[in-house]
């Protein structure tokens, strides 16, 4: 579910997130996938080849399903599909998402085999399908990940998602409510025999590890096992830990926040050099699918 009248507010702000986290405009190409409608079209055509049954088998609609039983529509069984879309629409060769992303890449994967395979190519000439390796329409994308891929939830299980709430701090969150969000994250007496290797303590240490260092981690997990550890100490060193990381990145979008045109520009910038793409792409899979003379 989502409110129509923030939802634009909603994609804003994860532009201005982007944008001060570090994606470069000057080496990369930003933009909102709804205004490139040749994404929308490529998923119905790779929806004509692809099987209800193994998008009904994936883990996250089942999830879906249970978590929103009044909302199970077309859309979130066939959001997958609109993802391959995304991906293979520009040929991408890999994917920068989580682990738990890979049964809907595989999806991605099978889908480019499976078209491949039905349509195989007849030479199309576009700057597009020159660039890409061999014959093949699509590559079979990657995932591709760095060492701080999974960042763990502050419930004890699972991941940060903003879905879930008291799971997550925000990349805008100031240091007093990354100390609140860090206060109720679960833990135990401090110590014990041998570290607890899942639940809330094992979430801490690897937050720790992320934003302190693999040595700091081990000198927590040590004093585990002996003298025990203070969890409001080190919760408060955690909280300045991660308020370090994120203070330049604040800072940042405070700029972009000032310059909304700036942002304008790029957006549409990317807009434009992907919708050159998409239009290639799309034109290449209806010929082959015999959708033009």
């Amino acid at each position: 579910p989502f409110d129509p009248k923030t939802l634009q507010q909603g994609i804003y702000e994860v532009v201005l997130d982007y944008l001060a986290a570090g994606l470069d405009p000057a080496k990369c190409h930003l933009m909102i996938q709804s205004q490139v409608p040749q994404h929308l079209e490529l998923a119905y055509l790779f929806g004509t080849i692809y099987q209800v049954s193994r998008l009904e088998d994936l883990p996250t609609y089942k999830e879906k399903k249970l978590q929103f039983p009044g909302y199970v529509n077309m859309g979130l069984l066939y959001y997958p599909v609109l993802m391959a879309s995304d991906i293979l629409i520009y040929k991408a060769e890999l994917v920068p998402v989580g682990i738990d992303q890979e049964p809907h890449l595989e999806v991605t994967r099978e889908i480019a085999r499976k078209f491949n395979r039905m349509f195989p190519s007849t030479g199309a000439s576009t700057e597009l399908s020159r660039m890409s390796s061999g014959q093949a329409t699509f590559p079979e994308p990657q995932r591709f990940a760095t060492k701080e891929e999974y960042v763990p939830s502050l419930l004890g299980t699972g991941k940060m998602s903003k879905t879930v709430e008291g799971s997550y701090i925000l990349l805008t969150d100031n240091l007093q409510t990354i100390k609140k969000r860090l206060a109720a994250a679960p833990t135990d007496l401090g110590s014990g025999k041998s570290v607890p290797e899942e639940g809330g303590v094992a979430n801490l240490l690897t937050l720790v590890e992320i934003f302190m260092g693999r040595q700091v981690r081990q000198d927590y997990e040590k004093k585990y096992t002996t003298s025990g550890i203070k969890y409001v100490e080190l919760k408060e060193k955690l909280a300045e830990a991660i308020y370090k990381v994120l203070a330049p990145i604040q800072e940042k979008r405070k700029y972009f926040e000032e310059h909304p045109k700036e942002v304008g520009k790029i957006l549409e910038e990317g807009r434009a050099y992907c919708s050159k793409i998409a239009k290639e792409t799309l034109f290449e899979v209806k010929k082959k699918m015999g959708l033009f003379g």
